[in-house]
């Protein structure tokens, strides 16, 4: 766990504070982006080894996007060293848009591991990331 360097796309300062200081105080560095543009300027320079990606950023759909161009295997794609880089969706969608996904419906339309919703749970939150890094 040492080390392992955390991408968090977020445009929320305050949140990016708090999970700065959960996920620093226990070992992880935490590299933060306020939205899709600056996060796929700083992903190659960061090689994170987990992306913490909110879902309505410039855009209602902007976290989605980010994911599907970073989830793209094909050779040439852009971002296709980054394809199996495990990515933990944080959002308040199911709370301000009124979307209710179950976790099957979830997971099977974003091309992410895991969905939490926010308010999250730290303890949740880190162990999350602990099984997707193990």
């Amino acid at each position: 766990m040492a080390g392992k360097r955390i991408m968090l796309v977020e445009d929320d300062p305050d949140f990016i504070a708090i999970v700065r200081v959960l996920l620093e105080s226990a070992g992880y560095q935490v590299f933060a982006a306020a939205d899709s543009r600056a996060a796929l300027a700083a992903i190659g320079a960061v090689g994170p080894n987990l992306i913490l990606l909110d879902i309505m950023l410039d855009s209602d759909i902007a976290g989605f996007e980010l994911a599907y161009q970073l989830r793209n295997p094909l050779a040439g794609a852009p971002y296709a060293a980054f394809a199996s880089v495990p990515i933990v969706v944080l959002t308040s969608m199911g709370q301000t848009r009124q979307v209710d996904y179950s976790p099957r419906a979830r997971l099977s339309f974003l091309p992410v591991n895991a969905y939490l919703e926010k308010p999250v749970d730290p303890e949740v939150l880190l162990a999350t990331i602990a099984a997707l890094l193990a």
